[in-house]
Order: structure tokens, then C-alpha cells, then sequence
């Protein structure tokens, strides 16, 4: 019995692995930092052995209630990953399998590995319309890679759709996935009408640094970046640094940030009603962009999420919120649960790569839905 996790986005420490029905595990730490609950390793064992694989001290990983109602996912090809049992005591996360194959990969969440990102990329560019840039390189030498989507022209609106600030929230970056396949697709009649509208700045990973060291929510320093978007550095945070700095550039009349939420399991949006200028004109905008996607789709609602700030009180290091306030601008963040959807649970698979990509195309539709009040 092997167990490992030398590879793109692993992260595992092995306690023991004595036997098949005590195996002990720990969680790595992000770099210079104390963020914890990411895990992705291989087992390698005798098939149709039943696996009892314990994950401990996780009272002090980032988010302890997220471990409540939680099922880990499972593959034994990477390409479709399952749910499996798991069970949480307060400390010790506790998968109850049995691997049909000699080797089955174990992950927090769905993984989107560094060369499928690089995958995405090549391909959105043979697109007519679009086009890879450059925007700097992040603290270990990776790419800001953006995609431009659409002709940058006078009176066209600019939407800017950032993912994966926390690099352990793959799920965004599987949003956006679904979400391009549909703005390129030259034969679909929503995006031929968004793109003679606006023109798409799109980075699918905000921290290439993050995911492949595995980590769950910061950079390769340690940096959380999502708490940087007021002063970003080129010695802390060159991630936001280089999209704020192009940014100013285009201007921004709407701005999507996608995340995803370890405890609640529901997709839900946070807006900007603490921003110093949010205003009525921002307050219409939000309510027609998520009553569209509600009407869209029964994946979305609007009864559970985050506390809403007060008037001036919001946090102006947040990305949506910082957009918000400096372009005043409809500025949201969408959250995807690492768990399943409450509202429509499916017991093999829970909240999936496929439904992700569904709901990046459905989220297209609520933008093309608040496109004539941006």
C-alpha cells in the first residue's frame, strides 16, 4: 500500500498507513501560512479491499464546518470523479471506501490541474474571437495569462470575469470552462449578441502558484489575494496587481469574481451594498442580473448566503467590492459550494465539473439580461 501526492495540486502528509482500515493522514499547510483544508493524493493498494482513510486534526483547518454533510470525491481515471463515504467527528475526517482499481485519486473537490488550464487557454485562442495575452508572471515564474473575448470598440460594455484567487476552488475555474465554451461557440445565438454588446476580459485562474502547490486559498508567499485588491504588490501580490493594472486601462462596467464556499451548499451571490458609492443604479442592476439567473435555473437562489455588510462598511481589500467602488460599477461575487446543492442533491456525484460548466453558461444569460442597464 503507497500513498502519494508528487504531482500538480497534491497535497497530503501520511501520519501511518499500516493497514488498509487505519490509515492516518494530515493536511499540509499553504506555504508561510496557516490556511489548511485542500487535500488531493493517490492511493495505491489491492482492489476490493475496503479503506478506512483518516484525515485528523482538521478543528483548526480553515473551515471546520465545512467538514459537516461533506463527501470527498474519488477517480480512478482523473476524468470522472465520484462521492464517496466520508464521516467527520469534529477533528478527523473518516473515508469509507473500497477501490475497485490498484490505484484511486482522492481530492476536496473535483481538481483542475495546471495543463488542463494551459489546455483551455491554447484552445479559447484558435477562437476568431479571442485573443491570449501576457499580463506578468507570478512570484514562482508562472503566466498571467488573460483572454480578451470580443472587439474592444467605442460604446461596447466591458465585463471582466476573474476565477480562482483561492486556488483550492477548483470548481471556479470549472465555471468559466462551460462559461467560454458558450461565448465561442460561433453558432449560439447569446453569444453572438453579448459580443456585438461587450467585450469579455476573462483571467481563469487568478493563482497558478496556489494550485499547483496545492494549496487551498493563497499564493505562493502565503498571501491570501483576495484580501489585496486595495494595494496589491509586485512583492506580495502580483497576481492582482497586473489585472488591476490592465484594468485601468479598459475600464470596467461589470465585474464577476467566482469562488467557492467550503460550509454553505448552495450557489449564491454576494453583491456590493456596503461599498461607499453603491448606489440605486447598482442596487437595479444587481436585482435584474440575479433575478435572471433565477429564473434561469433552479441550481441558483437567493434565500442562503453570506450576512450582507452595512452602508460604508465593506471590506475595500475584496475584490468585488474594490472594483465596485473604484469603476462604480455591478461588481459580484458568485459562490459554488464544495459540497453538493441542498436544492438538487445528487448522491453519486454532489455539485460537479458538469454542473459548474452548466451554470457558467446560465450565467452568461444573466449578463446578457443586465446588459442594457450597465
Amino acid at each position: 500500500m503507497r500513498i502519494s501526492c508528487n504531482f500538480d495540486s497534491g497535497n497530503i502528509q501520511v501520519i501511518s498507513a499500516d493497514a488498509p482500515d487505519d490509515i492516518r493522514l494530515k493536511i499540509r499547510k499553504d506555504n508561510q501560512s496557516d490556511f489548511y483544508q485542500w487535500f488531493h493524493f493517490r492511493l495505491e493498494t489491492t482492489p476490493m479491499t475496503n479503506h478506512k482513510i483518516h484525515i485528523g486534526d482538521l478543528a483548526k483547518s480553515a473551515y471546520p464546518e465545512g467538514w459537516q454533510g461533506y463527501q470527498a470525491v474519488a477517480s480512478y481515471d482523473r476524468q470522472e470523479w465520484f462521492r464517496v463515504d466520508a464521516s467527520f467527528d469534529g477533528d478527523t475526517l473518516t473515508i469509507d471506501h473500497t477501490p475497485e482499481y490498484a490505484t484511486t485519486y482522492y481530492a476536496y473537490f473535483a481538481p483542475y490541474s495546471y495543463e488542463r488550464h494551459l489546455d483551455l487557454l491554447a484552445w479559447a485562442q484558435t477562437s476568431f474571437d479571442c485573443e491570449l495575452s501576457h499580463l506578468g508572471e507570478t512570484l514562482d515564474g508562472r503566466d498571467m495569462s488573460l483572454l480578451s473575448v470580443g472587439q474592444h470598440e467605442e460604446g461596447k460594455k466591458v465585463i471582466w470575469i476573474v476565477a480562482r484567487q483561492h486556488p483550492g476552488e477548483t470548481m471556479a475555474e470549472w465555471l468559466v470552462e462551460g462559461l467560454l465554451e458558450r461565448l465561442l461557440d460561433e453558432d449560439d445565438g447569446l453569444a453572438r449578441s453579448l459580443l456585438e454588446q461587450a467585450v469579455f476580459y476573462i483571467v481563469p485562474n487568478m493563482n497558478p502558484d496556489g494550485s499547483v502547490r496545492g494549496h487551498l486559498r493563497t499564493n505562493a508567499k502565503g498571501i491570501n489575494l483576495n484580501r489585496e485588491w486595495a494595494h496589491p504588490s509586485l512583492e506580495n501580490s502580483p497576481e492582482v496587481y497586473y489585472v488591476r493594472e490592465k484594468m485601468q486601462q479598459t475600464g470596467v462596467d461589470m465585474f464577476l469574481d467566482v469562488h467557492g464556499d467550503e460550509a454553505l451548499p448552495y450557489n449564491f451571490l454576494a453583491g456590493g451594498e456596503g461599498i461607499p458609492n453603491y448606489c440605486e443604479k447598482i442596487a437595479h442592476q444587481e436585482a435584474t442580473f440575479k433575478q435572471t439567473l433565477l429564473a434561469v435555473t433552479p441550481e441558483f437562489q437567493d434565500t442562503y448566503g453570506y450576512p450582507k455588510d452595512k452602508p460604508g462598511e465593506a471590506n475595500l481589500t475584496v475584490a468585488s467590492n474594490a472594483i465596485g467602488n473604484s469603476f462604480k460599477c455591478l461588481a459580484y461575487t458568485l459562490e459554488m459550494p464544495f459540497k453538493d446543492n441542498a436544492d438538487l442533491p445528487d448522491a453519486a456525484y454532489g455539485w460537479s465539473p458538469v454542473r459548474c460548466k452548466k451554470l457558467g453558461e446560465d450565467v452568461l444569460v444573466a449578463i446578457h439580461g443586465v446588459m442594457n442597464q450597465l
